[in-house]
């Protein structure tokens, strides 16, 4: 089940609110946990006990690291806590890395025979990168006392659930939502405004990045395309993956809002970023937090020397690659980023202080080249590609390509390109509610957005129906 499918939109979600808002505070728990594994088991039921064992067993190492603390023994509540990464990990490495272990066993010493037939091909649960990232935190948390262990299974095993977040982030941790589940205020300001998100973010995947889709599509199936291709396919991948990850946070943290929860945001505008370093200041923010904090401190961080500094930076982005995908694609395109930071630190780089608006393309296009990798099925599809961008394959678009790009998505392509750079400004409408020298009331401009936001919502459901089948780019994360 998906947010962007009309089963979600017109079915789930209305029952699920209708059981939520008429049960008492202390049983809503247990309303999302129930919701969030019906929404969960949709996928696969059988799968849904790999997310209740990962439930489980944090919750229990958690409490044995607090045991532990309680008796003051350091030793053991540091064992305990490996114990209860390393479980979590074996999960995520299993089923998310196995199959990837053995076709590269096959590449490098069978000349690519396929071993499948001896081992099986694991299936990858859907969210599993999500929830295994959120377990760990919260035992590591636990273990470094910068959050109690969860008292009440039921609101734990509903913070690792939660369906809202579940499938596709952002990567949340349990001491930030921790009081929340104790205590949280329901109103109809808080729902309408989470509905207002959910809309807009719906009409991000929808109207935008599903129009732009076909061209990266059609253009990436291309075995050699020239240059205008490359450039229109990975300008075309450049929209589409922001507009759908960006929706579906935006959506996710719309139905926290209307549960009562505040989510971090995840998306601070990304592509006005003039340097790789605010690049991730900027993008997917809540796995550039988890990284730091669970990845490159403890790795030493920038603590140990200039040389550790370098390699705890590649490191980092390197295995945060890898954990989007068990692929050399996604290796090369973390590798590319640990680079690009690095090359930044080295020429003092922090921001965007001091930092001229030409710096703006040039991060820009080296963004696009890492999301070459990000989107390729495979190194040399990635190269192609690469190659046709510097004009090795032609300059002008073939009749098998012209064909098949439709003037609606280049036309919502250059719509797209323009919200982009209006969007930080878009966002701020209404901060100052004046009309030359008359006030206009924060009445008039709450009505006049929220018809403008009901009939964006209407039209993404209308285009939703049409067309049937959204699936989101990150699931397959």
């Amino acid at each position: 089940m998906v947010f962007s499918s009309a089963f979600f939109i017109m079915a789930f979600l209305p029952i699920f609110l209708v059981l939520y808002f008429v049960t008492p505070f202390r049983f809503k728990s247990a309303v999302i946990l129930a919701g969030s594994y019906f929404f969960y088991a949709w996928w696969r039921v059988d799968y849904l006990a790999l997310l209740i064992l990962v439930t489980g067993w944090s919750y229990f190492v958690g409490h044995k690291i607090y045991a532990a603390q309680m008796r003051e023994d350091a030793k053991a509540s540091k064992r305990f806590c490996a114990i209860g990464v390393i479980g979590n990990l074996s999960v995520l490495l299993y089923f998310k890395y196995f199959n990837f272990f053995v076709d590269s066993v096959s590449l490098t010493f069978f000349n690519g025979e396929p071993l499948s037939p001896l081992f099986g091909q694991v299936i990858l649960p859907i969210g599993i990168s999500f929830y295994v990232f959120q377990a760990i935190s919260y035992v590591v948390d636990v273990a470094r006392k910068d959050a109690p262990p969860a008292t009440n299974l039921f609101d734990f095993a509903a913070f690792i659930a939660l369906f809202p977040q579940l499938i596709a982030g952002p990567v949340l941790r349990y001491k930030d939502l921790a009081d929340q589940f104790v205590e949280r205020e329901h109103s109809w300001e808080k729902f309408g405004e989470g509905s207002r998100m959910f809309m807009l973010g719906l009409a991000k995947k929808v109207l935008i990045a599903d129009s732009v889709a076909p061209i990266a599509d059609t253009i990436f199936s291309v075995d050699m395309p020239t240059f205008s291709e490359s450039w229109l396919c990975i300008t075309a991948y450049t929209i589409q993956l922001y507009f759908d990850f960006s929706g579906y946070s935006d959506m996710a943290i719309g139905l926290g809002l209307m549960l009562g929860f505040h989510f971090i945001r995840n998306f601070q505008f990304p592509y006005i970023s003039r340097s790789i370093t605010e690049f991730w200041r900027r993008w997917h923010l809540s796995l550039s937090a988890w990284l730091r904090d669970y990845l490159y401190i403890p790795l030493g961080g920038n603590r140990i020397g200039v040389t550790r500094t370098y390699v705890n930076l590649f490191l980092t982005m390197f295995l945060g690659g890898l954990w989007h995908g068990a692929n050399w694609t996604f290796a090369i395109w973390g590798a590319w980023h640990g680079i690009l930071l690095g090359i930044e630190r080295w020429c003092g780089v922090s921001s965007t202080r001091d930092r001229s608006i030409l710096y703006l393309p040039l991060t820009l296009v080296c963004v696009m080249i890492g999301w070459v990798f990000f989107r390729a099925e495979n190194v040399p599809s990635a190269f192609a590609m690469l190659s046709g961008m510097v004009g090795m394959h032609g300059f002008g678009m073939t009749d098998i390509v012209a064909w098949q790009v439709t003037r609606f998505s280049l036309a919502m392509l250059v719509v797209s390109i323009v919200i982009v750079y209006l969007e930080p400004y878009l966002s701020q409408s209404g901060s100052k509610p004046t009309k030359g020298d008359t006030f206009v009331s924060p009445e008039f401009i709450s009505i006049r957005h929220g018809l403008l936001v009901s009939s964006v919502g209407v039209l993404s459901l209308i285009k939703l129906t049409a067309d049937n089948d959204s699936p989101f780019l990150y699931f397959q994360f």
